[in-house]
């Protein structure tokens, strides 16, 4: 049994009736109206709890949380540069660890926590992670996709999917919009022998916590890719956001699935999924696109959803219940 799964034996996670009334991002914040980033990020605070140190590169969160001299957050925060957020944070982690050896201090359960948008991750902060990773600090990372440099102008990123349109990807008559597909940072993170790597969504809250809870128990890194609607730079919508979110994942565009020590297990399996036009439709980044340039995407999807459900070894006994997982509001009440 590897390390994960031994720390999770035991696991019992959250439903509708014991959600945690802790708040450690408060409301009044910043954010664009129907961002669907910092429901997610509200999400995953509520599971941590206040024994944190949260450690944020530069993007949307730390913008919106942070205005001097005002603060949404509850916890020890760290601002840091866009590259730098998992050198900083497991750097915070080996100072407790020497502090809490030394009896200087006597908090040997704070949990450790990087974050960054996709640009901050798949992009500028690539190398820290990669490091951060591969020495086994004991923290979590989280990524919050919103498939592209939103914080300053809505550029492109490696993590924008192939066909988008963005301000540096514009689309034209000699222009698709984003040439490449969209990099796959779960699987370079289970690449690294990550002991925890799980995909997330808004849409599902429930899920999402669960999935942030087990990371925050498992010794050693634990990557969580979390997907982030965002209506500014999705052209659509600001109520669309969950609805985005969710259709993200019935279409197979977005899986939702956990690796436990290398095992893949689909969180929600898809058995009949929704065609990524009508995901499209609603976003005026894709609006661009001809039949003949969706019906490639969604060749791609698909394959790419197969190769994925090869890899699983059990798949989530639950069955969808997207009402019931509708409980988090966006307006942060």
């Amino acid at each position: 049994m590897g390390i994960a799964s031994e720390a999770l034996k035991n696991f019992k996670g959250f439903n509708l009736k014991n959600l945690p009334e802790v708040e450690p991002v408060s409301p009044g914040h910043r954010a664009c109206q129907g961002c669907g980033e910092v429901l997610a990020l509200r999400q995953a605070m509520k599971a941590l709890g206040t024994n944190v140190v949260m450690c944020s590169a530069t993007g949307c969160m730390e913008i919106i949380t942070s205005p001097f001299p005002q603060s949404a957050w509850r916890v020890p925060w760290i601002h840091v540069a866009f590259e730098n957020a998992a050198a900083v944070v497991s750097g915070a982690e080996s100072a407790y660890k020497a502090m809490n050896r030394k009896g200087i201090i006597n908090s040997p359960d704070t949990v450790f926590v990087g974050y960054g948008g996709d640009g901050a991750t798949a992009d500028i902060g690539m190398q820290a992670l990669s490091g951060a990773l591969e020495r086994g600090h004991n923290f979590i990372y989280m990524c919050f996709d919103n498939e592209a440099y939103m914080n300053t102008g809505i550029q492109r990123s490696s993590s924008t999917p192939y066909g988008a349109a963005t301000t540096t990807s514009p689309a034209g008559k000699k222009s698709i919009g984003q040439s490449t597909w969209k990099k796959n940072m779960p699987e370079i993170a289970v690449a690294h022998g990550t002991p925890y790597v799980a995909t997330c969504s808004p849409a599902f809250p429930i899920d999402l916590m669960n999935k942030v809870k087990k990371a925050s128990l498992v010794p050693g890194p634990a990557y969580l890719h979390i997907y982030s609607p965002c209506p500014t730079g999705w052209r659509c919508g600001i109520e669309e956001s969950v609805e985005m979110a969710r259709l993200a994942v019935q279409s197979k565009v977005f899986p939702l699935f956990e690796v436990i020590d290398g095992q893949y297990f689909l969180s929600r399996k898809v058995a009949k999924p929704k065609p990524v036009s009508e995901y499209f439709k609603p976003q005026r980044r894709f609006r661009h696109l001809t039949e003949t340039e969706v019906a490639k995407i969604q060749a791609r999807t698909d394959a790419d959803y197969e190769k994925l459900v090869a890899k699983c070894v059990m798949e989530a006994k639950t069955k969808e219940k997207p009402e019931q997982e509708m409980s988090i509001r966006l307006d942060g009440a």
